[in-house]
């Protein structure tokens, strides 16, 4: 039997990558590519960017059941800002329950802090001033752990398999792991868990880790503008207080910039929402829409899209709150002065009269 792990964590810059440009840069000096779907038609899954593909040297993970294990690795970048980091481990094997024990040892992707620290690092290092890769914070990451087997592994338990522990798991909990179970033939099968997923199939499974690997990448952007939106609200209610105890005329300076500041930042994520709710359009192939769909639905995507829209809404309602509010200072002011210069008048005439 054919086994694979492949551990995964992405990263956000902050900003929108120019892959074009990227690959252009990157390409006379590194084993750079871009990402192709092998077991579909090409017309089946659509992309308007597909993500650049950088190699890395390899890691050797030290364990002392197995020895020394040695993993490939790539950064996969995506053109909406996300960097995905990718170990891959494979052996053949007639060991019952390897996987198993193997998934057991890396549950939470023990150990492997230091080497995903250190590719970090060496991307970084490569983009240079390419990507904004110094705004990466290297704590803030969306991790995924994925399993493949050629064949079933009876000795496994999925539920220990997907969970990361050994522990006599309640009947409640085996039916809520394993509801999002897919096969597509009596050889095959996909179970997907909110932090972990088991592929079972006979060919190579890297187009459906690749849509796995995607809808984290959705997943990671859509915590990302949560948290900048959350940030951006704490900050315009701090700025309409503080310009709340200034002048008439400060006030309404300072309404401005806030106003500016909210128009910017709603029609930015905005945009950036929509890219990332069209990064993939599965347009054919049932069963890899399915695997898409379940994937997205286990990480709750949808309840990240609401709170990212309730935020953003938020922001809205202040921006016309304040745009009302200038537009009634206005008012004022201009019928203050239509009063000013009718009395002017009136006192202009009267002076005449008199004089």
């Amino acid at each position: 039997m054919a086994l694979s792990l492949r551990f995964y964590r992405v990263y956000e810059t902050g900003s929108e990558v120019d892959v074009d440009k990227l690959e252009q840069y990157l390409s006379e000096s590194h084993s750079i590519s871009r990402v192709r779907f092998s077991r579909v038609k090409t017309k089946s899954i659509i992309m308007e960017a597909r993500p650049l593909l950088l190699n890395l040297d390899p890691a050797r993970v030290p364990t002392e059941e197995w020895g020394d294990l040695h993993f490939s690795a790539r950064a996969k970048i995506y053109d909406i800002g996300t960097i995905s980091i990718c170990l891959h481990y494979e052996r053949n094997t007639d060991e019952r329950g390897a996987l198993e024990r193997l998934s057991l040892h890396f549950a939470d992707q023990r150990g492997l802090d230091s080497i995903f620290a250190g590719y970090l690092n060496t991307v970084k290092e490569i983009f240079g001033n390419s990507v904004e890769a110094e705004a990466i914070d290297p704590e803030f990451y969306e991790d995924y752990n994925l399993y493949w087997t050629s064949a079933p592994d009876p000795d496994s338990d999925p539920v220990a398999v997907l969970m990361g522990e050994k522990i006599d798991f309640s009947p409640a909990i085996r039916n809520e792991i394993l509801k999002n179970s897919l096969s597509y033939s009596s050889d095959d099968f996909a179970i997907v868990s909110w932090d972990t997923a088991w592929l079972c199939d006979t060919e190579d499974p890297t187009d459906l880790a690749d849509l796995i690997e995607y809808a984290n990448a959705q997943l990671m952007q859509l915590r990302f503008y949560d948290t900048r939106l959350s940030l951006q609200m704490e900050s315009m209610y701090e700025h309409i207080d503080s310009a709340d105890r200034m002048s008439r005329l400060q006030r309404l300076k300072k309404y401005h910039l806030i106003m500016n500041q909210l128009m910017e930042v709603h029609a930015e994520i905005t945009e950036t929402i929509e890219k990332i709710q069209n990064l993939i359009k599965i347009t054919e192939d049932v069963y890899y829409a399915r695997v898409y769909a379940v994937t997205l639905n286990v990480l709750r995507t949808s309840q990240w899209t609401e709170s990212v829209q309730r935020k953003l809404d938020v922001i809205h309602r202040n921006y016309t709150m304040l745009s009302d509010e200038v537009n009634i200072q206005h008012s004022n002011f201009l019928e203050w002065m239509i009063i000013i210069l009718i009395a002017l008048e009136f006192g202009w005439a009267i002076w005449q009269t008199l004089f």
